[in-house]
């Protein structure tokens, strides 16, 4: 697996972890992090610090909860048996993600 097809893997998780918020949230979310954070979405997946203190300051505490969500359909994505994380940080998380997958070779993004 690629760094390309992990990011769009991780991209696609983004952006159904969002969804779950709604269409119209989501939109308003994307919109706010371009527009604020200069974070467009496309970007997300190579500046997941960003992302983070976006959502941070986006949603306070209850960011940890989407970056949850997130991380968990990461996993699915890359059909990856989903483990509760040690850390709560989502970047460390994420990170263990792709290490797991250059470590087990080829895997199939769902």
């Amino acid at each position: 697996m690629t760094k390309n097809d992990f990011n769009k893997a991780l991209s696609s998780a983004v952006d159904e972890g969002l969804c779950l918020l709604g269409d119209s949230p989501k939109q308003a979310i994307l919109f706010y992090l371009e527009t604020s954070f200069k974070l467009k979405e496309e970007n997300i997946a190579s500046n997941l610090t960003e992302f983070k203190k976006a959502l941070e300051g986006i949603f306070g505490p209850g960011a940890t909860y989407l970056e949850g969500v997130i991380v968990k359909r990461l996993h699915e994505k890359l059909g990856l048996a989903f483990e509760e994380a040690k850390s709560a940080d989502f970047v460390e998380n994420v990170e263990n993600v792709r290490i797991r997958v250059m470590q087990k070779g080829e895997i199939t993004v769902r």
